[in-house]
């Protein structure tokens, strides 16, 4: 499975693909690269760090990230108010944190490591595999710059790990 250091020009991103089945294309490369270098992009930001000499359409990134979703090499991220975001499937257990104002999503480790790390507080009537927790607050850069009405808007998702 892939590996923090997964990038287009390494084997590891090609073996991924080839373990999950998928064919070896450079727009897949080049998508695992962007999400690799862009945790937590959308596909438009995807498309947008491809830049416009890419030979890939929207629907295509589209396409390859719901493949890799699938397969285990990607995780999307449907945080409230954002389009699905992507990230490399690490597959440890950690969450996001949001800026409410301009979108910074950040990683957060889970508290207990494993998943589902909370326990519903009534017996359901399903096996819970995941529990996920989504922190929503000012980044530290709205906090000192934004007025308190900015708080309830979304902006573009900024990205970066850990603050």
């Amino acid at each position: 499975m892939p590996d923090r250091l997964l990038s287009a020009d390494s084997p590891a991103a090609a073996e991924a693909l080839r373990q999950a089945g998928l064919r070896i294309t450079r727009q897949r490369l080049a998508v695992i690269d962007a999400i690799r270098t862009h945790p937590h992009a959308s596909v438009d930001e995807i498309l947008e760090q491809l830049g416009a000499g890419a030979s890939i359409t929207r629907q295509a990134i589209y396409l390859i990230v719901a493949d890799l979703s699938q397969a285990g090499i990607v995780r999307r991220l449907d945080l409230p108010g954002h389009a699905s975001r992507y990230e490399l499937d690490e597959h440890d257990n950690h969450h996001h944190a949001v800026c409410d104002s301009c979108g910074l999503v950040l990683d957060v480790p889970c508290h207990t490591g494993s998943a589902p790390c909370l326990e519903a507080p009534v017996p359901l009537a399903l096996d819970v595999r995941v529990a996920d927790v989504v922190y929503r607050g000012l980044c530290r850069d709205c906090t000192t710059t934004e007025l308190p009405a900015a708080s309830s808007r979304t902006g573009r998702g900024r990205t970066h790990e850990g603050e």
